[in-house]
């Protein structure tokens, strides 16, 4: 309906949204790019998804993975540093303090996390397409034409990146859950799922902003997230890998310049 497309459009509830339909799609294409590498004989096998599932399973699937991919998000980014902070707990009196350790050690995680991705051959691949993305993203808003040789040009690394989300997220949820203290282990659990959708739409707006901006302060903002980019999440693409990139670029430009959502 109309009047849940424009609550969908409101500040900080969009970002909740973008980041379930973003998931939803990378899922999609993932799972679409890994079909080609499929055995054949496997193939002919029908699974079991497929047997109760039928038509529907691939959506059972992928929303499985996504389910599995959030539980495991959770269990490593939010609730092992909780535990790992509680050590702490004799040390450090300041409820803000513990938060703030809490924050460091889910940085630390997320970093080793992306690092020990990166150094996997089939991610270093999408990394490079993640790279051709980024190019190609900026050249169409630099308003060159879309061919090899002008998106070549531009910086793997892009202010508005998933990355540079994630790492938005690890910042605020420091400063939100300082709000709720230090409750107990339980109370903890709860005020960081319940806050969550919270800290994820304030990120989002806040990399809005930082992607929009060309002030120094955002520059300042953008930093972190560029770093992790540089470091694990985009590598330089080939030309086939920009070429790719082109053309699903030009497949979600609208017709009216004025009408892109991005």
């Amino acid at each position: 309906t109309s009047k849940f497309k424009n609550i969908r459009k409101l500040p900080i509830i969009r970002g909740i949204f973008i980041l379930i339909e973003s998931l939803s799609m990378g899922m999609d294409a993932l799972m679409y790019s890994a079909s080609f590498f499929e055995d054949e004989e496997e193939l002919e096998k029908e699974s079991i998804t497929t047997k109760i599932f039928g038509k529907y399973s691939q959506k059972f699937e992928n929303a499985l993975t996504i389910l599995i991919s959030f539980a495991l998000a959770l269990l490593f980014f939010f609730f092992l540093p909780t535990w790992l902070t509680s050590l702490f707990k004799n040390k450090v009196s300041s409820s803000i303090g513990m938060n703030f350790i809490e924050g460091i050690i889910r940085l630390i995680i997320f970093f080793i996390y992306i690092v020990m991705i990166s150094k996997m051959e089939d991610i270093k691949r999408v990394f490079m397409y993640h790279g051709a993305e980024h190019k190609t993203i900026f050249c169409y808003e630099n308003g060159d034409e879309l061919t090899v040789e002008n998106v070549k040009k531009y910086s793997i690394l892009h202010p508005r990146c998933g990355t540079s989300f994630l790492f938005t997220v690890m910042l605020v949820s420091i400063l939100v859950l300082s709000l709720f203290g230090w409750p107990n282990p339980v109370m903890r659990m709860v005020t960081r799922l319940i806050s969550l959708p919270i800290i994820v739409g304030v990120s989002y707006e806040i990399n809005r902003l930082i992607g929009k901006s060309n002030s120094k302060f955002a520059e300042i903002l953008s930093k972190p997230g560029l770093f992790v980019q540089k470091v694990a999440t985009v590598k330089e693409p080939t030309d086939d890998m920009i070429e790719v990139a082109i053309a699903a670029m030009k497949e979600v430009i609208p017709e009216d310049p004025k009408a892109d959502l991005w």
